[in-house]
């Protein structure tokens, strides 16, 4: 059996320089401190919200975060899963229309083995993808291709989002929100 090696990625996840703002958990404090569009947030339900990736597979590379402090999907109750699967369906939509890709891939890392740098906060991943991509070029050779600024695919998400039904916009900085009636 061939393996692959990314011993890089060790350095992003056990380096020192992470935001020094947060105390416990990043994924528990970002929504709390207001300032949506310059921490990425780009959408909110009651019980999940949708953050644009800082370190990207793909253009439009988010997680769609629970708010409860979990890594174990068992624990989510039937409210939250379904808030978290309705802003899961929002960002598709959002997705598609914002930057119109050819597919995607989605899932969570659970638990310590899968390779996640966050593994005692869920979130699920969607990466879109294109036709003839990077595919896994930044798995197989250390190489990244961005072809777009965060900035810039925050916009056309953001733009997405409001444009959804149900969608509310507080104000350019912040999120777009969403209220399921039904959760």
């Amino acid at each position: 059996m061939d393996q692959v090696f990314a011993p890089w990625r060790i350095e992003w996840i056990r380096r020192e320089d992470k935001n020094p703002k947060v105390e416990s958990c990043v994924f528990c404090e970002l929504p709390e401190w207001g300032a949506d569009r310059e921490n990425l947030l780009v959408a909110r339900s009651t019980h999940a919200f949708v953050l644009l990736n800082n370190a990207p597979y793909n253009p439009g590379h988010v997680m769609v975060i629970p708010h409860v402090h979990t890594g174990d999907y068992a624990e989510l109750d039937a409210e939250v899963l379904l808030d978290h699967g309705r802003l899961k369906q929002r960002t598709f939509e959002a997705l598609e229309a914002g930057l119109r890709p050819d597919g995607f891939n989605a899932g969570l890392n659970l638990g310590d083995g899968a390779g996640g740098s966050i593994d005692d906060h869920l979130h699920t991943h969607i990466v879109p993808r294109w036709e003839g991509d990077t595919n896994f070029m930044p798995v197989l050779s250390d190489t990244s291709v961005i072809v777009e600024a965060l900035e810039e695919t925050y916009d056309l998400l953001h733009d997405a989002f409001a444009d959804l039904e149900g969608a509310h916009v507080p104000d350019e900085a912040q999120a777009v929100e969403f209220r399921f009636e039904d959760t």
